[in-house]
């Protein structure tokens, strides 16, 4: 057994393996001061809700409140361990400044305390009263990626069957929904190819645009261990910043900003060039391979290498660890996703693991990441803007089944035009034709582009605002009605992570005062309006979590994100289980598409896909006719140069992310003293030349601008790359310590742009030209975290480190016997 610091040392101590090893089980875990492992009540099951890992856990409770946290030893995800928001993050569901009682608007423009009976009621009033007027298009709906399956699906449920609106989307559009379209046009549909256990495995591993030592630490310690052991992999790291990541690996890209896709098309050709491709799989499990190789022939090293800003040996060099790899594991995340061709590019790494044969086997595949907890779920129960059980919203017997399955009218769910995502949601708010937005779990005044564009949407007298939340947040100030929400530790149900995990997570204290789980609060919403399935009995007809999940089951069985042969006595009894878990997978599944076969035939498919530049969808006829016999599709895209670039007034381009320390807007990260202390402020990374011709120190007060605003942030002189800026998005535009203290310059998305990509819809948040000047000396380092992506060049600051609240306890454990 030993001690560490959480916060000083994040990844913890070294469990070397070796390829096809197990890897080795560490147990993790921290209680409060005062409260010793023997005086805890219970330990609940439950699983990490501030990151996508899926971190399998148990809660500590005493005298009904929680007091830490342990990992899971049996946990197939995690083995035990956990990262600093697992450790410290769940003092949020004890902060003082949770909301207990629904708050309404009053006459005089004030947000007052109120019932649930008059909140509700306001709610239901102006619902029947634009359903009568406008029809189901005026109401809206924009959740989360932190809630649970079973909530998911009943508001899939309420707003595509028994509303009728197409307007449901969630801030995974945000994160995570370039990796389901790039999934989609890939291989027919969602659902990640690879498992976290590749890492086991793998000879080579390609992170492109994925920082997973701040994003998915557990699952960085699992590379930092394998790299630690006997025969270790090759990384290969492609991302602008200094991260740990990039100093760990073999070979680190750096590429400007907005030239992923040319990058891509830089190492394809050198792979093709080279003949380091399996012939024989393309040729029996894929279309499309010759307008690959055809658009390729035109990005040699030498052309890409000014395009990007990357020498061109290296570009070669990468290409042949890539090109010689015996089993290869990708995974993308945002530096891929959040830029004008994310989908495109996203879809070459995919490609790269295609035409290399590198798919269902152990250590070879790619994982196109989630940035939330329950990304996944969104996607699969149809609450992000998909249609539930990853079916096709273009394929008329997929809308009937689902009908069937809620017993209701096929004409009462809206396939008559694409799902609605959250920036076309936003315009249709702006002109007045949606007029109630009903958000859950999210913080869009903070986490969506152009913030001042948004505040100003959200604000107006002619959009009724409801705010689902458990704390008075940026977008709750400018809401209608605010209903208090209980959240995670304080409610029951399943979330599914990035390599299709899933996890129970029981119910381990009650929440504060009047607070409600999102799934009672949207079944009381149900009765309210009295929807109604044809036969008249009330929809949707489950009223508690697991009536919910058997429903949900029901509506996923036969699909690919198949979970009837799950069970909440299942789940209790293993430590999370990959779907589809079925008849003929009881046990789950650990890797997809292992005899080559894909979700990919044109009955079954859950997309056509759409054209990569234009984002225009393929029709039905067009994708049969293209993909008869349902294989993998390889597609092809030229590069081009982002919307948006550097100028002489802007000559930078500024990108933005997250750190180890905080999750999206610190609603809840920056309610844990350990966390907030870690990363208090925001700060700006800058390379040391940038620094040195702007006058620029450590620690200096700059000005960040863009065409849309300002932001204030101190320096931090770090490894990033020349005429490129960093911002971490998590702070708002005030502190969550003083919420009346507004400055209005401390939101990296005050100068992000409205825009997306075409084919996944997200916002680019890595392309925006920008400027930087100096402001004030400062009076000493910026507050930016040492450990991480944003460690100073300059060794006189001071580590980043923790105190005597930030102890963990490290041990070594047999998973069979461990911690319980």
């Amino acid at each position: 057994m030993g001690v560490r610091d959480g916060i000083g040392t994040p990844w913890g101590t070294r469990t070397p393996y070796g390829p096809g090893q197990r890897w080795p089980v560490r147990v993790d875990s921290h209680l409060a001061d005062g409260v010793a492992p023997d005086e805890v009540d219970t330990w609940v099951r439950t699983a990490a809700v501030l990151h996508s890992n899926g971190d399998g856990m148990d809660l500590a409770v005493k005298d009904g409140r929680l007091v830490g946290v342990r990992g899971r030893a049996d946990d197939r995800v995690n083995h035990g361990r956990l990262d600093p928001k697992d450790l410290f993050g769940w003092q949020a569901n004890n902060s003082p400044d949770r909301l207990t009682t629904p708050l309404v608007r009053d006459g005089q423009g004030e947000l007052v305390e109120s019932t649930w009976d008059e909140a509700m009621g306001r709610i239901v009033e102006r619902s029947k009263a634009l359903l009568d007027d406008q029809g189901p298009s005026a109401l809206g709906f924009y959740t989360s990626g932190q809630l649970f399956a079973e909530e998911y699906y009943t508001l899939a449920a309420i707003a595509h069957g028994a509303i009728g609106t197409n307007h449901v989307d969630g801030n995974t559009r945000l994160c995570t929904a370039t990796a389901a379209e790039a999934l989609k046009e890939s291989f027919g549909c969602d659902g990640q190819p690879a498992s976290y256990s590749d890492v086991d495995h793998a000879d080579v591993i390609a992170l492109f645009g994925h920082n997973a030592a701040e994003t998915q630490a557990v699952l960085w310690s699992r590379v930092l261990d394998r790299l630690a052991g006997p025969n270790p992999p090759a990384l290969l790291c492609v991302d602008p910043r200094d991260t740990m990541v990039a100093r760990a690996a073999a070979i680190h890209l750096a590429p400007l900003p907005g030239t992923n896709m040319a990058l891509m098309n830089g190492l394809l050709h050198e792979i093709i060039e080279h003949d380091w491709v399996d012939h024989d799989y393309i040729t029996q499990h894929t279309v499309g391979y010759e307008e690959l190789v055809q658009q390729v022939t035109d990005y040699p090293p030498e052309r890409v290498a000014p395009i990007c800003g990357v020498p061109a040996g290296q570009i070669r060099d990468a290409a042949r660890l890539l090109g010689q790899a015996q089993r290869l594991l990708c995974t993308v995340l945002q530096g891929f996703y959040q830029s004008h061709q994310a989908t495109a590019a996203a879809v070459q790494v995919n490609n790269l693991n295609l035409i290399r044969g590198m798919l269902g086997k152990p250590g070879a595949g790619v994982l196109q990441m989630n940035g939330q907890p329950t990304a996944q779920n969104t996607r699969e129960c149809g609450a992000d803007g998909d249609l539930t059980g990853f079916r096709n919203w273009a394929n008329d017997a997929h809308v009937a089944e689902l009908a069937r399955l809620w017993n209701i009218e096929q004409g009462q769910i809206p396939h008559y035009a694409p799902p609605t995502h959250v920036m076309q949601m936003l315009r249709y708010a702006e002109n007045g034709t949606m007029r109630l937005l009903w958000v859950s779990a999210t913080n869009p005044a903070v986490s969506l582009p152009e913030l001042t564009r948004v505040r100003s949407i959200l604000g107006q007298d002619r959009l009724f605002l409801v705010v689902q939340d458990a704390f008075r947040t940026e977008t709750a100030e400018l809401a209608d009605v605010i209903l208090p929400a209980a959240i995670w530790g304080e409610k029951t149900g399943t979330f599914t992570n990035a390599d299709r995990t899933v996890h129970l997570s029981e119910k381990a204290v009650d929440p504060p005062g009047q607070a409600r789980s999102d799934l009672d609060i949207w079944l009381d919403y149900a009765r309210r309006m009295d929807f109604r399935d044809k036969d008249g009995e009330q929809f949707p007809p489950w009223s508690e979590p697991e009536s919910a999940f058997e429903a949900w089951k029901k509506a996923s069985e036969g699909r690919p994100c198949d979970y009837s042969g799950l069970s909440y006595d299942k789940l209790r009894a293993v430590s999370g289980v990959q779907w589809p878990c079925n008849a003929d997978n009881p046990d789950g599944t650990e890797r997809l598409y292992a005899n080559g076969k894909f979700y990919a035939q044109p009955d079954y498919c859950e997309s056509y896909g759409r054209d990569l530049i234009t984002g225009a969808p393929l029709e039905p006829t067009e994708y049969r006719a293209m993909n008869p016999d349902g294989k993998a599709i390889i597609k092809a895209a030229e590069y081009l140069p982002p919307n948006e670039t550097a100028t002489d007034d802007f000559p930078f381009m500024l990108i933005t992310g997250r750190t180890i320390y905080h999750f999206h807007t610190r609603t809840k990260t920056g309610r844990a003293p350990q966390l907030h202390h870690a990363a208090p402020e925001v700060w700006v990374e800058i390379s040391a030349a940038d620094a040195e011709h702007l006058g620029i120190a450590e620690g200096d007060l700059t000005q960040v601008r863009t065409p849309r605003g300002q932001v204030h942030a101190r320096a931090r002189i770090c490894g990033i790359r020349e005429r490129v800026l960093f911002l971490p998005f998590h702070y708002g535009y005030w502190d969550t310590e003083d919420p009346a203290g507004r400055d209005g310059h401390r939101a990296a998305n005050e100068l992000t742009l409205t825009d997306w990509d075409p084919a996944s819809k997200q916002p680019l948040f890595k392309t925006a030209a920008a400027a930087v000047t100096r402001l004030t000396a400062g009076d000493g380092p910026s507050p930016a975290p040492t450990t991480t992506a944003s460690a100073p060049i300059g060794t006189d600051v001071p580590d980043t480190q923790g105190d005597a609240t930030t102890q963990v306890t490290e041990r070594n454990a047999d998973p069979a016997g461990a911690a319980r």
